[in-house]
């Protein structure tokens, strides 16, 4: 079986761009994901924070599905603890009218933000103790089922109803995540990009083991996301890499902020930082088209996941798109359509 390629966008900043033109990037970077072949577009949610401006999933994915045909579109993902599950299963029914069949609703327990932008979202401080009851919350009104007679959801139902739903997708970093999504039969997303691939064989494991048939899926469905650049050489994909390395050293002083044109992501690194940013070039999946898809590859087949899903981050939005073009024609993924 051929793997399965897909994306995942963040929007993120980009020093000397405005916001509003990464947003609109990330819509360019749909439209051509469709045309080179690419099974899913995710995008995700996050607050308050300086790298990353996708605030907004459903509003980003609406206008995505009308500028789109073939192409799976996804959240990735909801933060639901902020949110009525009845709402969410609306704006969801909504998008898949507008795509019917085509959209993936992917919930996450984790804030997307800092502390105190969380409790301006939510004020209820324990509001994420509820997440798995939201997401059985969630299942139901986004298939029009009904809840159960002692719910004071029961004969509430999530219009616009129709022959297709969402398909409701669990993403976690963790063993929670993995046990739950188990526990519910739901398909199931790690996040590798977040914890550098550091439980991600335990995570899926968990998964599988704990799998419970449902309505909606027979067999455990699992996807890794993971952080990735292609570029032409080995070489400029090092170069490109510096964006992301520097930011990523900052990210763990506590500075945050838009991405650096390479040429001026250096600056002077402690000796720890220099040893980190080694380890960093070290296992980062960058590379040539035929280096980085040997080690997807690879990394597929010893999770055993038929699909990768793919976040790039550079700098230049040019060198963001010829990444996803020289995977997709190193994967032939448009032959695979």
């Amino acid at each position: 079986m051929s793997l399965k390629l897909s994306i995942l966008d963040q929007s993120a900043a980009a020093s000397g761009r405005g916001q509003d033109a990464t947003i609109r990037q990330t819509l360019a970077l749909a439209q051509q994901a469709e045309a080179w072949g690419y099974h899913r577009f995710w995008v995700s949610e996050h607050h308050s924070h300086p790298s990353i401006v996708g605030s907004a999933p459903e509003v980003l994915m609406a206008a995505i599905a009308a500028r789109t045909q073939r192409i799976r579109l996804g959240s990735a993902g909801v933060m639901l603890p902020h949110y009525s599950a009845l709402k969410v299963a609306e704006q969801f029914r909504v998008l898949d009218a507008l795509a019917p069949g085509r959209i993936d609703l992917g919930v996450g327990r984790a804030p997307g933000s800092d502390g105190r932008t969380a409790q301006l979202l939510n004020p209820d401080r324990n509001a994420s103790e509820r997440f798995p009851q939201q997401v059985m919350e969630l299942q139901a009104w986004v298939n029009g089922q009904n809840l159960p007679a002692n719910h004071p959801g029961h004969n509430v139902y999530a219009y616009p109803q129709s022959d297709t739903a969402p398909a409701v997708w669990m993403l976690g970093s963790s063993d929670y995540g993995a046990q739950l999504a188990g526990h519910l039969g739901l398909p199931y997303a790690f996040a590798y990009f977040i914890t550098d691939g550091q439980g991600a064989d335990e995570a899926l494991q968990i998964y599988r083991d704990t799998f419970r048939p449902s309505a909606s899926l027979q067999k455990p469905a699992a996807t890794v996301c993971v952080w990735a650049l292609a570029a032409e050489t080995d070489e400029e994909a090092l170069r490109l890499f510096e964006s992301r390395a520097r930011w990523k050293l900052d990210r763990n002083q506590g500075r945050i902020g838009p991405l650096l044109p390479p040429e001026s992501a250096a600056r002077e690194y402690s000796p720890a930082e220099q040893l980190a940013l080694a380890r960093l070039r070290d296992s980062a999946l960058i590379g040539s088209a035929a280096t980085l898809g040997h080690k997807l590859r690879q990394l597929a087949a010893r999770l055993q996941v038929d699909e990768l899903v793919v976040i790039t981050w550079t700098h230049d939005p040019a060198a963001q798109m010829r990444s996803y073009e020289l995977l997709a024609q190193e994967f032939a993924l448009a032959a695979n359509c």
